[in-house]
């Protein structure tokens, strides 16, 4: 499940048992050997990803002769890693999503990874532009994920070209009592601005312009201008007070129960949802999120997992080995893959995994005209003041004045 919170809540006891993470304090800097530094490599994950790990971080350690500790940090991994790293207490690596980038470089939490080209291009070419930053690569990426239309085909067995037409079949549904909701995509009462985003950018809205180079540009914030009141003029139309399709009842923790009860046909998730609609024996097939009738093609954000180097681990020469090398092979990727299916951003990995789920590629081609998420440390300001726009919109606020004043609100956390 993807979420977004902009609450900062740090766990201190984590990070102070953390502390023996590097040693006692008393060790060699971080630019000498591993053995010289305690032999002790750390590695920070969640919860799913830390017991697939698990197995290849003891072969890495008996390999290198070192002990390697897998830890799982369950709750805000971004926030503790942050926190430990200023203490001086944290891994010497990190797993987390691409768009942790800006914050943990503006932090100085992590550091470059030194891959070649040869080892770049073995990976999809969006997923290694998703972890650079400022012109350098700051992960080695594993998996990547991006929202679809998940539809039970029973109800609706045919993917709807339009959001209009999809609105159409879902009342109809209702009127036939076959469904007592229209459309799964969670808002929530503060909005979610990840799972919004395809329907904004088909009404012709934009969150940062780009700069010649490509790099998002937080000069240019789209939230607030014409385009974006236009787009939530539309969102509002699909709203409580309009086609009720949107509705601030489904949020993060029933859209999918909501789909897997069968009560709505059509579920706007990513690949996380997949294991919930088979364990409820639905029927499905996924597609491209559809766009406004006669509007831009709906564009998902694209993120990206990764692997990242501690900047104030104790034992980084171990750490690079381990994350440039070692995270970069086909078993580890396809292992990560099988403990939460999301499509392999190792070309190898994907071509392997995708024959035995179809799924892989169904996504893939409904993100392949998304976005890269912003990773720059400016969207930290977007999550909370544009969802909370988007829920009042929905529930019936004025559009114009509500993203106006989002946008002004924005913008004012971003100087």
């Amino acid at each position: 499940m993807r979420i977004r919170t902009a609450g900062v809540v740090a766990v201190f006891g984590l990070a102070l048992a953390a502390t023996g993470c590097g040693g006692d304090g008393n060790e060699p800097a971080a630019n000498e050997s591993s053995q010289a530094a305690g032999g002790k490599l750390v590695i920070w994950a969640d919860d799913k990803r830390t017991a697939a790990l698990q197995p290849f971080a003891e072969k890495f350690g008996a390999e290198n002769g070192v002990t390697v500790e897998v830890q799982a940090v369950s709750k805000e991994l971004q926030t503790n890693f942050v926190t430990a790293s200023q203490q001086g207490s944290g891994p010497d690596v990190v797993v987390g999503a691409h768009d942790w980038i800006g914050n943990l470089v503006q932090n100085g939490a992590i550091e470059p990874v030194q891959l070649s080209s040869e080892q770049k291009s073995a990976f999809n070419e969006t997923a290694v532009k998703a972890v650079t930053f400022n012109g350098q690569v700051y992960g080695v990426p594993y998996a990547m994920e991006n929202l679809a239309l998940i539809r039970n085909t029973e109800l609706a067995p045919q993917a709807p070209k339009t959001i209009e037409e999809l609105v159409a079949t879902g009342k109809q549904l209702q009127s036939q009592k076959k469904a007592s909701e229209i459309l799964c995509l969670q808002v929530g009462q503060n909005g979610d601005a990840y799972h919004i985003y395809p329907l904004y950018t088909s009404a012709g809205g934009y969150l940062f312009g780009t700069a010649a180079n490509g790099d998002y540009d937080p000069k240019d914030l789209g939230v607030g201008k014409p385009e974006s009141i236009a787009a939530f003029k539309k969102i509002g139309e699909l709203g409580e007070k309009g086609a009720g399709a949107l509705k601030r009842s489904i949020s993060d923790t029933n859209s999918i129960a909501t789909f897997t009860a069968k009560k709505c046909a059509y579920l706007v998730s990513g690949p996380w949802a997949v294991a919930d609609a088979k364990k409820a024996n639905i029927a499905y097939d996924i597609s491209p999120i559809p766009g406004f009738a006669g509007g831009k093609e709906a564009q998902p954000f694209v993120g990206v997992q990764a692997f990242y180097v501690a900047a104030k681990g104790k034992n980084k020469v171990l750490a690079q080995e381990f994350v440039t090398n070692y995270t970069s092979t086909p078993e580890l990727a396809v292992a990560l893959y099988e403990a939460e299916p999301r499509p392999p951003a190792l070309t190898a990995a994907f071509d392997k995994v995708k024959g035995n789920d179809p799924d892989l590629a169904k996504f893939t081609e409904a993100g392949k005209n998304g976005q890269v998420l912003p990773a720059i440390p400016a969207m930290a300001a977007i999550w909370d003041p544009f969802g909370k726009a988007e829920a009042a919109i929905v529930g019936g606020a004025d559009p114009t004045k509500t993203i106006t004043a989002a946008g002004n609100t924005i913008a004012g956390q971003i100087k």
